[in-house]
């Protein structure tokens, strides 16, 4: 068993030596806002992405408290299922017999006294008070003597309790670092597949329980270095235009408000550059981005583009989306971009201008289960029965992409899953049903290159020329990438 306990978790467990009358009666703000969060993506289907930066506006947080209601709200929603068996064993009731509103709490609770630096008696006292304060005060008496079983062991010896009787290993990592069984297994085929062995599996899965760091796209041409890092920015080694920024918010940056860096995974940038990056004959003028919302690939190839003389033109089949590939778009622009933003579905695209383009990008909608670590609702959402839904239109993409390439160009096909079934079957499929008569693929692997301009390790197996990014070794999301070369 992996020791995942957090510091401040050992030793003696601290009792409150507070008397009722002592206790809190209201929740503080931090604590308010991270159930707010709790409640609207459990009865809204809101995205905690989106949906924290406008609790904590309303909230006025900022600083450490807005710190430390993100980190309370994304880390409990990352380890429900880990908290939901606690919550179980220490009410003696299954989850489902709790009301939902007050299983948001516990589960709140139950991340301030396993998974962060919060004394026993605060976590318990303002717990209970955010209990009475939303639910009532029956639910807080329930709160409270649930909570009391809680800090009776720590973290360790919980995971001990809640795992000793799963059936296998892969239902004991399920519960022990909170994914669903089925993506369990799916992380564990993909490790399998790429690197040969499932030996970094715990690792893996221990990494997406840990929030990535904040990293950020200098688009070139439109940032100075020494702007960056006047921000507090840090040049990253995984790629030559990515920053990180230890701290702060990233909209604090002028850089960012008027778009000339972007938020955006290091992983997300490698792949870009790549398919910039890998050579081709002939010319080199048309660009395209075939499935370009919300703009963060776009607006970084449109910037490669522009630096080379060449024409993007990002699509989008939704005009929303769309929109928002033109917002981010609109610095480049400004800076003389050939930037064209189209609204069409990219499965047509093929068909209405083949053979037209040098170099595209085929961002494929995928589960997102590569980038669970920023998005902490997402692996509750996610189903297998979404992987089949999604696989036709990913295939249909790709086939696209190809006839709209011309012969001698380039099209990178792209996920932000690690699994199989969007990955090297998409790809081996579609070659497949092309007969390999007209495309083939290229071996991206030399073309992803680090800050010093060196090839990413461990992207994949010695005979494999496809390339996979992970979280547990690279520190970006598990991004996929493969090159084909239209014949």
């Amino acid at each position: 068993m992996t020791d995942l306990t957090p510091p401040g978790r050992r030793g003696p467990r601290r009792r409150s030596a507070r008397t009722p009358a002592q206790r809190q009666r209201r929740a503080d703000p931090a604590r308010e806002a991270a159930y707010s969060l709790l409640r609207a993506v459990a009865t809204q289907d809101a995205y905690a992405n989106l949906e924290l930066p406008r609790i904590l506006t309303a909230a006025g947080l900022r600083g450490r408290d807005a710190a430390f209601a993100t980190e309370l709200a994304y880390g409990t929603l990352r380890m429900q299922g880990l908290y939901d068996a606690v919550a179980a064993q220490a009410a003696s009731r299954p989850t489902s017999a709790i009301d939902p509103a007050v299983l948001d709490v516990l589960r709140l609770g139950i991340h301030q006294l396993l998974g962060m630096r919060v004394p026993d008696h605060a976590g318990v006292s303002a717990t209970v008070a955010l209990a009475r304060q939303h639910v009532g005060q029956g639910a807080a008496g329930f709160v409270n003597a649930v909570l009391r079983r809680v800090v009776e062991r720590d973290r360790s010896a919980w995971i001990d309790t809640v795992t000793t009787e799963e059936p296998d290993e892969t239902a004991r990592l399920a519960v022990e670092h909170s994914h669903p069984a089925w993506i369990v297994r799916a992380l564990r085929a993909s490790l399998l597949a790429n690197t040969g062995t499932d030996e970094e599996l715990v690792a893996l899965l221990a990494a997406q329980n840990v929030a990535g760091s904040l990293s950020l796209a200098a688009r070139p041409g439109l940032v100075e270095d020494e702007e960056l890092r006047e921000a507090g920015a840090h040049p990253s080694p995984t790629a030559r235009t990515a920053w990180t920024l230890p701290s702060g918010d990233p909209g604090a940056l002028a850089a960012v408000r008027d778009g000339r860096v972007a938020v955006q995974d290091a992983g997300s940038q490698l792949l870009t550059l790549a398919l910039a990056d890998a050579p081709i004959e002939g010319p080199d003028a048309r660009w395209l981005d075939l499935c370009a919302g919300p703009g963060g690939k776009a607006g970084l190839l449109a910037a490669l583009a522009h630096g080379r003389g060449a024409h993007l033109r990002a699509n989008e089949i939704s005009p929303h989306r769309a929109e928002l590939v033109r917002q981010t778009l609109r610095s480049v622009v400004e800076a003389g971009a050939r930037v064209e933003v189209t609204v069409e579905d990219g499965r047509d695209v093929g068909s209405h201008e083949p053979g037209r383009y040098d170099r595209v990008l085929v961002d494929a909608p995928c589960t997102g289960l590569g980038a669970l670590r920023r998005r902490p609702e997402a692996r509750w959402r996610r189903s297998p029965r979404d992987i089949p839904a999604l696989a036709p239109l990913q295939r249909a993409l790709l086939d696209s992409a190809l006839e709209a390439t011309r012969s001698g160009g380039l099209v990178a096909y792209a996920t932000c899953s690690p699994h199989l079934a969007e990955t090297h079957l998409v790809v081996r499929d579609v070659l497949k049903g092309r007969a390999g008569q007209d495309a083939e693929l290229v071996d991206v692997r030399p073309h992803l290159r680090d800050r010093d301009g060196r090839p990413v390790a461990g992207v994949g197996r010695p005979d494999e020329l496809w390339a996979q990014l992970w979280p547990h070794r690279h520190g970006t999301d598990g991004m996929f990438v493969a090159l084909l070369r239209r014949r």
